[in-house]
Order: structure tokens, then sequence, then C-alpha cells
């Protein structure tokens, strides 16, 4: 799971390109000579994915294992690239999270502006680096997590507790000390049960 990228852009309508108001990207995971061009592929699908959301639509673009979300929130577009492991609900709340965030911040000078500009770009490296872990952007899904792990752990008792079931009916089937009356009350229990 891999949160690649994220961007805030100011929307300018269907026919003109957004501006970019940050962007951070991780792109450890590609080759070296490849990670301008990986950039600029990124900074090239946001800003059209960008333009192609209309006020008040989330959507979901796929690239092969890369998934591209993006939601416009009157007229401030949030872009999460991730691959195809992160969870898109995770997705969507990153985007959510870094636009308010950039809101508390900033306010709505960022609807004054008129070219690129790096404005979001700390609140972005930090939030690239704090949701690479999906737990840490959606409650839904540590909350998923921690039930998952806790499943684990009952089944694990419930088997522990099985094995020695099994192993102490073989003891009393065994047992010399016990009265053929004692073993017949200790299976008559198994049987009330």
């Amino acid at each position: 799971m891999k949160l690649t990228a994220v961007a805030l852009l100011k929307y300018n309508g269907p026919d003109a390109d957004p501006y970019i108001l940050g962007f951070a990207a991780d792109l450890s995971s590609f080759g070296f000579f490849q990670r301008s061009t990986v950039r600029e592929m990124m900074t090239f699908v946001a800003r059209t994915v960008a333009r192609k959301t209309q006020t008040g639509q989330r959507q979901t673009v796929q690239q092969e294992d890369y998934f591209c979300h993006a939601f416009n929130n009157d007229g401030l577009v949030g872009v999460a690239f991730v691959d195809h492991d992160y969870p898109a609900r995770a997705g969507f709340s990153v985007v959510n999270k870094v636009m308010e965030d950039f809101e508390t911040a900033q306010g709505t000078a960022w609807r004054g502006t008129t070219a690129d500009t790096q404005d979001a770009q700390g609140l972005l490296d930090t939030a690239l680096q704090k949701y690479q872990d999906p737990a840490q952007a959606d409650k839904l899904t540590k909350i998923q997590r921690d039930l998952d792990e806790t499943k684990i752990i009952l089944h694990k008792t419930i088997e522990s507790v099985l094995d020695r079931g099994e192993k102490l009916d073989q003891l009393v089937d065994k047992s010399a000390d016990l009265s053929m009356a004692s073993q017949m009350f200790y299976k008559q229990i198994y049987v009330m049960e």
C-alpha cells in the first residue's frame, strides 16, 4: 500500500488548466532516471483530472496498477495518487483532510491565485509521509484492522482450548484411576451441554 503523490489545484473551469497550489510525491519506488518523467506524468494527469472534475464531484481514474482519486470542493481540487492496494476510502480521506487543513491555514486566499504556486507544499509533504498508512487517514480502516487482529487472536485461543479439550478426553479415557461411574459422569456432562 502506497500513497505516491498528493496535490492541490485551483479549478478554473472545464476549458482552462487548473493552477497547481502544491504537489508532493514519493517517487522512491521508481528508478532514478524514471523519476522526473513519472513526476511530469503525474502533474499532467493531476491537471487533466482536476479540469475534468466538476465542482462537488468525486472521481477515480485508473491507470494500470495506480489510481488517481480527485475531489472538487467549490473550486479547490485535491488529488491523490495511490497504488491498487491502498483503499479508495482512505484515498478520498487523504484528499479531504489535505483540503481541510489547507483551507484552515490559508482561508480563501487561494481563490485569487493566477499562476502555479507552492503555497500548499509544506502541508502536502507532511501529509504524504503521515498518510502512507491508510489507517492514519481513515478511522474505519484502522478499526477494521484492529478487528481482524482480534479475530485472529480469538481463533488461536479457541483452537488451543479445543486442543486442550481433546487432550482431556483422551486422558479420561486412558485413566485407570477413575471408576467407570466417574467416566460416565464426565461424558454425560458433554451430552448435556
